[in-house]
């Protein structure tokens, strides 16, 4: 089997060589700036290593592989443009760099790209590829849509959260294992359950962001912390802020999320320590170390020996960020 560092060696070359280079070049400049960024290829790594349970030669998943992770960069691109962000993994975003209409053109040329690399496997499993790609495409739109909702309701409920964050963030890894399953005519029992297990996996490292963004390391995050709490997102870590504190923490609360023009080091600092008291940084840990055992649950249900699931055992950990 390929070890991590291999199938990961082996995207970045396989990026680093798609066709680029057409015209008109400021369609298909943003394009290559944006896969030059990096980040973790997490979702085609976990596509060829659930291909590669199953078989040896992983190269006849590679370009569904690309597929998937174009199109994550093109809702990254996207997002950018909504959110107004201005910095991508330490550059300048998209519509900065150029424009608005140009980020917008672009984004749309990728997703059609990405459709047209998923397709570049095997005619006949093609089928069942695009019905579990174009399937999870529609759900990321749904949690993108219900993210923006969110912005301008008061009344989000946890049930709500965690739907959100599974169409927008879980379902993404769920099908890229299930789509490398799928390729390499993997039992459906072990489809489904690679799927859950991604599924899972995906909210408990979602979770695991929002406590980070709060009681994080800068240092090893990656960001600043607080972004959350300064632009007031509903996150798990507020809303269960919210629902537990007592009338007077959470009128505390409500004082800080309405305010306008306080003092941003100030805000994280009262914010944290009111999630602190009421409790809310163990919520979080519960809740992703819950979700991080139903995914072990699930990779335990793949009917195959359990050395060959070591490597998916090792990225669920390292994602973690647990030792084994």
């Amino acid at each position: 089997m390929y070890s991590s560092i291999q199938l990961l060696k082996m995207v970045e070359e396989a990026i680093a060589a798609l066709p680029l280079e057409h015209e008109p070049q400021k369609l298909y400049a943003p394009i290559r700036y944006v896969l030059s960024l990096g980040g973790k290829r997490i979702r085609p790594v976990l596509m060829l290593m659930a291909y590669n349970l199953y078989r040896d030669d992983v190269k006849p998943c590679l370009m569904s592989a690309l597929g998937l992770e174009v199109f994550h960069n093109f809702t990254l691109l996207h997002d950018d443009l909504m959110d107004k962000a201005e910095v991508r993994r330490g550059k300048t975003c998209v519509h900065l760099k150029w424009d608005d209409n140009t980020a917008i053109l672009s984004g749309d040329n990728m997703l059609v790209l990405a459709f047209k690399y998923m397709m570049m496997c095997d005619d006949q499993k093609m089928p069942a590829v695009m019905r579990i790609f174009t399937k999870t495409a529609i759900e990321i739109d749904e949690g993108q849509q219900y993210d923006v909702d969110f912005e301008t309701r008061n009344d989000v409920t946890e049930a709500e959260y965690i739907e959100m964050i599974r169409l927008k963030t879980s379902v993404l890894l769920a099908c890229a294992l299930q789509i490398g399953a799928t390729l390499a005519e993997a039992p459906e029992e072990d489809t489904q359950a690679l799927y859950h297990f991604g599924e899972c996996l995906g909210l408990a490292f979602q979770l695991q962001d929002d406590y980070l963004d709060v009681y994080g390391d800068p240092a090893v995050f990656g960001k600043k912390i607080g972004g959350d709490i300064l632009c007031n997102k509903k996150t798990f870590m507020l809303i269960k802020a919210l629902l537990h504190a007592s009338d007077e923490d959470r009128a505390e609360l409500q004082r800080w999320i309405d305010s306008k023009d306080c003092n941003p080091d100030e805000k994280i600092k009262a914010v944290t320590a009111l999630y602190t008291k009421i409790g809310v940084d163990r919520m979080a840990k519960e809740r992703m170390n819950a979700y991080y055992v139903k995914a072990e649950e699930y990779l335990a249900q793949v009917n195959l020996p359990e050395e060959r699931k070591e490597m998916l055992h090792g990225i669920a950990l390292e994602l973690m960020g647990r030792q084994k």
